[in-house]
């Protein structure tokens, strides 16, 4: 776990019995520390040729009822994959002794580099962030730590913290209370970093984490803990009781300090997204982004929307620039939250239209969605001179839309109105909100004959239907696409002419391809026919153009698919989608420069985008430029380390460039079910040839009632030197319209096949020679 410096154990311990059982698998390097908590190894391991730590607690001291804890809790803790979280690689118990084997970590404890002086506050703001940063991560899969302290995290050479020992601290139970120590039975904890909470024996939550961050973040900038008494009872008491003496810090930063530090767990930040995105407020202006800075789901990707992008004074802000916030939904039933969410990315799109204004994408709108940050710290981040937040409350036919649109140098209200409809009017509603907005800043409208937010249903259901089929298709999982795909389907059978209900079931049918056990040639005949329905009552919507040329893409008709991608943006040029499409198109046809050109477009226009970070990674990949596709790969990762297609990503990057183990690492992350082929060609590229032959005869049995991707068996008998039955797969999966056969002509994968006439047959059949 950690290596700071050497500790000899004791004398009269021998190594213990679980390691002699480890030995098939690590080479034990040697001792590195020893506590209460058990001792501490380094040690390699065997098979993949990593440095790892492992702790062995003590034996005999934990019961099975312990022991059962134990492995439930390292395995959730095990489950997080955070750059601010000790990485844990595997846990069991062998001879009656629990083990931990996870990353070996090269610095110090906070503890030692505190040394009871205060840290120059941009460093304790640092690791304060990046703090909060982990326990987003664990707190969003219901693990709470329960004994944050110094001691518990750690500072690598490069300045990284990580958090340690989530779940051991409920273990033990056998310590006994000394000077600052785990106090035993249902208070789990150390006292001087403990919540009220905590001190009283009642339940802890999430919220007991913050107080422990802000007592930390408190005695890092004081150089004093915030609560010490002589005793635990005068330190429990001080915590029940007191407030920390003022810390030598501006306003902003103690109020933070004692919001944290509240003794109502209701009166403290109510999640650690919140915490991390109030510390953002108070960087420096001249703080550069750093990769470590990023948070992890929706919140976190509020953060890193802020993060990412050039901070206000690094260039002019735009004058006619605007981020429209998700609007909050006011309605008696919460389940209409899809309706102000559609409503919100109706005005989006409604302004993109404006001439002269940029608008923030949508994906960066609703990365705020749950964010704190006031109008001025969006301002200072985003570079945009005006937030347009509001409100919508939806009771039966009647709606009501307040809005406000807000200077972010000043904080100062240059516009707002609420507006009271019937539920029918809606679409003439966006218009004028839209209009107002746009005269207020001066920009250049469109006439108006020609409406900003065009009404293309009369149909207030088929409308209402369509806002609910977008809402569950962003969530991109089988179940929610085709439910989306219901959701459109019933909008188009109340307005047969509805052509953005045509686009969502297009695309909704296009993904699911890439979701779905079904053939393709099962689900792409009805993508096919919503998006040609779609253009031909659509012909000016930039949408349904990208839309048929996803399924021309999935057709391999590559002219047309680049015509239909251009069309739509010369339609909508800040659609970021269709630059992203473009870019994979001109990738699978080999005009790399151009495709990392369009893809670097596309995130310019969504930068905090995980799908569209994704494919400037494989761009880059198949470009042969595996360091900086690797680099790509990560920086999305550190937006969610759970994005499961940018973890496979990772591992694409790392098979091409030759680096077999680390692939194949990468690929065990995921879904057991998923991205075998890859996961198969690693095993076989490592010399795990029976892993191998594992995988590849677990897809074939798949393969026999589900469909399962023809390429992905072709690459691990690729892998195994097996040409001829790779190239019999390369071909069903021409026929079968197999989607992952379109890298067949740039990916580094292929290369051993290229010499073989073969393969020339496999290029024409997908259109690519």
């Amino acid at each position: 776990m950690i290596s700071s410096e050497p500790t000899a154990r004791p004398e009269a311990a021998g190594p213990p019995l679980v390691l002699t059982s480890l030995r098939d698998r690590y080479a034990i390097e040697g001792e590195i520390g020893h506590g209460g908590m058990g001792r501490v190894f380094a040690a390699r391991d065997l098979k993949l040729g990593r440095q790892v730590a492992i702790k062995v607690l003590p034996p005999g001291a934990h019961g099975e009822e312990e022991l059962r804890r134990f492995e439930q809790e390292a395995r959730a803790a095990g489950s997080l994959e955070h750059p601010n979280v000790l990485v844990v690689h595997d846990i069991g118990v062998l001879q009656g002794e629990p083990f931990i084997v996870s990353e070996l970590l090269r610095g110090a404890t906070l503890r030692e580099r505190l040394r009871r002086r205060p840290m120059p506050s941009a460093k304790a703001l640092d690791y304060a962030f990046q703090l909060a940063q982990g326990l987003r991560a664990a707190h969003d899969k219901g693990i709470v730590h329960r004994d944050l302290k110094p001691e518990n995290l750690f500072v690598t050479h490069e300045g990284r913290l990580k958090i340690l020992d989530f779940g051991i601290a409920k273990l033990s139970a056998s310590d006994r209370p000394s000077e600052n120590s785990t106090v035993e039975g249902a208070i789990l904890g150390t006292v001087r970093y403990m919540a009220p909470e905590q001190v009283r024996g009642q339940r802890a939550d999430h919220r007991s984490d913050i107080f422990a961050c802000g007592s930390i973040l408190y005695e890092m900038l004081a150089g004093r803990p915030a609560f010490a008494g002589g005793t635990d009872l005068e330190t429990a008491s001080g915590i029940l009781n007191d407030e920390p003496p003022p810390s030598p810090v501006g306003p902003e930063l103690e109020r933070i300090l004692r919001r944290c530090l509240e003794k109502d767990p209701a009166d403290r930040f109510q999640s650690a997204a919140d915490l991390a995105l109030a510390l953002s407020t108070l960087t420096s202006a001249d703080r550069r982004p750093h990769p470590r800075w990023f948070l992890v789901g929706a919140a976190a990707l509020a953060a890193a929307a802020l993060i990412l992008l050039p901070k206000r004074g690094s260039r002019s802000v735009e004058r006619n620039s605007i981020a429209v916030l998700p609007f909050a939904n006011l309605s008696s039933d919460k389940d209409n939250e899809y309706f102000s969410d559609g409503v919100t990315e109706e005005l989006i799109s409604a302004l993109a239209n404006v001439e002269g204004l940029h608008v923030v994408s949508r994906t960066s709108a609703f990365a705020l969605k749950d964010g704190s940050l006031d109008v001025k710290a969006i301002g200072h981040r985003l570079d945009v001179a005006t937030v347009l937040e509001g409100s919508v409350r939806r009771e039966g036919n009647n709606l009501r839309i307040s809005a406000q649109l807000v200077d972010t140098a000043d904080g100062m209200h240059l516009w707002s109105r609420t507006y009271e409809r019937e539920l029918k009017n809606v679409f003439s509603l966006e218009d004028e909100l839209a209009r107002s907005i746009a005269q207020t800043l001066r920009a250049k409208l469109l006439p108006a004959s020609a409406p900003l937010a065009p009404q293309t249903t009369s149909s207030v259901e088929a409308h209402d239907l369509y806002l609910k089929g977008r809402f569950v298709w962003n969530k991109r999982t089988e179940a929610a696409i085709n439910q989306a795909i219901e959701y459109f389907q019933q909008a188009i059978e109340k307005d047969a002419g509805y052509a953005l209900a045509y686009v969502g079931l297009a695309d909704a049918n296009s993904v699911l391809v890439q979701y779905s056990s079904r053939a393709p040639l099962e689900i792409l005949p009805r993508a096919r026919r919503a998006a040609q329905k779609a253009v031909e009552i659509g012909e000016t919507l930039g949408e349904a153009h990208a839309a048929l040329a996803l399924t021309r893409i999935q057709d391999y008709d590559w002219p047309a698919a680049e015509a239909e991608l251009r069309r739509a943006i010369g339609l909508k040029p800040e659609y970021a989608s269709a630059h992203h499409w473009l870019a994979l198109t001109l990738l699978y046809t080999g005009r790399l420069e151009e495709a990392r050109a369009e893809i670097e477009r596309a995130q310019q226009l969504d930068p905090t985008s995980l799908i569209i970070g994704t494919v400037a990674c494989q761009v880059l990949s198949d470009s042969r430029q595996y360091d900086r596709a690797i680099e790509r790969c990560r920086k999305t990762l550190e937006l969610d380390p759970g994005f499961g297609v940018g973890r496979a990503e990772l591992g694409m990057a790392y098979l091409e460039q030759g680096k077999y183990p680390e692939a194949a690492a990468e690929f065990e992350k995921l879904d057991p079910s998923w991205r075998l082929g890859e996961r198969g060609y690693a095993y076989a590229k490592s010399g795990r040839t029976a892993d191998a032959r594992r995988v590849l005869v677990e897809m074939e049995a798949r393969s026999k009632h589900e469909w399962i991707t023809p390429v992905g068996r072709a690459l691990i008998h690729i892998a195994l030197g097996q040409k001829d039955a790779a190239f019999t797969l390369l071909n069903e999966a021409c026929q079968q319209r197999d989607w992952k056969l379109a890298e067949v002509k740039v990916s580094a994968m292929y290369d051993s096949l290229r010499s073989d006439p073969r393969y020339t047959a496999v290029v024409k059949c997908v259109h690519l020679d």
